[in-house]
């Protein structure tokens, strides 16, 4: 056989692989687990992933242009940046804004930049790691996402940015914060890592910013195992992004592309001789973060179901508010901002303290029922041991935010969650609360 008939023959084998290997599974109440998130796919991530790895080309090739493309195309933004994950894309995103190709509004040491205390480390940690101070702003409940009123109390004259997150795929207010922006000529970052597919008026969440982050760890709304992008509407934005993620380099040719420029060898930059070799000319301390095509692979099959598991989310988002309302007595259930149309990463539930009932109560009986929690990330990150001594500054006593900390689980809505499961979850979610309440009575 030919290496071309050979490799349509293992694609083949694949393919049969994966209806042996990952037969459907039937949902047991009790003695089935319920995950908070997890990876939903099929014969044909698999297939592209061998395809990938049969080219041992290894680096980002043809699969990581074509994700590019495509990814952009969904959004309807110019350029999208992969990297190895959704940390990074923030990494990538904040850090360009520093770049000196930016003039008089790059980013420089003690420079603050506006987000929000309760959320996920690796939203902030860009700022801290560029030398930034972040600000801190509290969040509403029960949207969990920034308070825009303490927006105009957070500016200064050394406010550059904002950089927040879209917390569990549901849209901070845009059109206020980018308002704001806009109005103290700020540049905004969109962290849609837990937001793909989300709008808000219409717009797609990740298209109202200067840029915008995705993750695409096995949690997220679709997967390569690990990865993410960054998404931008400005050619220049892009260049810079890529630049970081590339070592910090100059040079903007692809793996495996020389002298895209056309003039390689006919740079003039910094102190370096007249004609050094471009490709090896950096503009920037960057880094290393490109994803594998083989992950890349992954993505452009993920991709096409994307539409599909958004609508999904939605649905057993719907399945799980419906069936708690008649709790709203002692849990908070979550709103979508107003204008919104989320695509949930989670169901956010707080437990109302003047119930009696207590958020580890319900978490301790949900966990021994199989089903998956988790809490609202980092809740208010200032009480985490990694940010006891970091230069900051706080917009009011982050009453919420301690709140979120105290009170706050959630738990999935993603695709792999058929309706028994999502039935499961409400049978168990009453009785957490029915035994908590006996508990209290004792």
């Amino acid at each position: 056989m030919s290496a071309a008939e050979l490799h349509d023959r293992i694609l083949s084998l694949v393919r049969e692989y994966h209806a042996e290997a990952f037969p459907a599974k039937e949902f047991v109440p009790g003695s089935s687990p319920v995950p908070f998130a997890g990876r939903v796919f099929d014969a044909e991530e698999i297939v592209n992933l061998v395809d990938a790895s049969l080219e041992f080309w290894l680096t980002s090739g043809r699969y990581a242009s074509q994700f590019e493309r495509e990814f952009a195309r969904f959004f309807g933004v110019r350029g999208a940046s992969l990297v190895n994950s959704g940390s990074s894309a923030n990494l990538v995103a904040l850090s360009c804004l520093t770049s000196p190709k930016l003039g008089d509004r790059r980013l420089q040491p003690g420079d603050e930049v506006i987000t929000v205390a309760t959320g996920f480390p690796t939203t902030v940690n860009p700022i801290i790691q560029n030398g930034l101070i972040p600000v801190f702003l509290d969040v509403d409940i029960p949207t969990y996402n920034i308070c825009v009123d303490q927006l105009e109390a957070a500016l200064s004259s050394r406010t550059r940015a904002i950089m927040a997150a879209h917390t569990l795929g549901n849209p901070f207010n845009l059109k206020a914060v980018k308002a704001f922006a806009e109005k103290h000529h700020l540049w905004l970052i969109e962290d849609c890592c837990d937001a793909v597919g989300s709008t808000y008026e219409g717009q797609l969440a990740g298209t109202f910013g200067d840029l915008a982050t995705t993750s695409f760890y096995p949690a997220h709304h679709m997967t390569m195992g690990e990865g993410g992008a960054v998404l931008t509407n400005s050619p220049m934005l892009k260049t810079l992004a890529e630049s970081f993620r590339d070592w910090g380099r100059d040079c903007w040719c692809d793996p495996g592309k020389d002298n895209t420029c056309g003039k390689r060898f006919g740079w003039q930059q910094g102190s370096l001789p007249c004609g050094y070799d471009h490709k090896y000319t950096y503009s920037h301390i960057g880094y290393n973060l490109k994803v594998t095509d083989m992950q890349a692979a992954v993505g452009v099959a993920q991709l096409r179901k994307l539409p599909g598991f958004i609508e999904a989310r939605k649905a057993n988002f719907t399945l799980l508010y419906d069936g708690l309302k008649d709790l709203r007595d002692l849990l908070i259930l979550p709103e979508a901002t107003d204008g919104s149309d989320p695509s949930w990463f989670g169901f956010p539930i707080a437990v109302r303290p003047e119930s009696g009932l207590t958020r580890d109560q319900m978490v301790k009986h949900l966990e021994g029922a199989r089903i998956s929690t988790r809490l609202l990330f980092g809740g208010n990150l200032l009480r985490q041991p990694a940010y006891r001594d970091t230069v900051h500054r706080r917009i009011g006593d982050l009453a919420n935010a301690d709140y979120v900390m105290k009170n706050v689980f959630w738990i999935g809505v993603y695709p792999g969650l058929n309706s028994l499961a999502v039935e499961y979850m409400l049978d168990q979610l009453h009785a957490a609360v029915s035994r908590s309440a006996e508990q209290v009575a004792a």
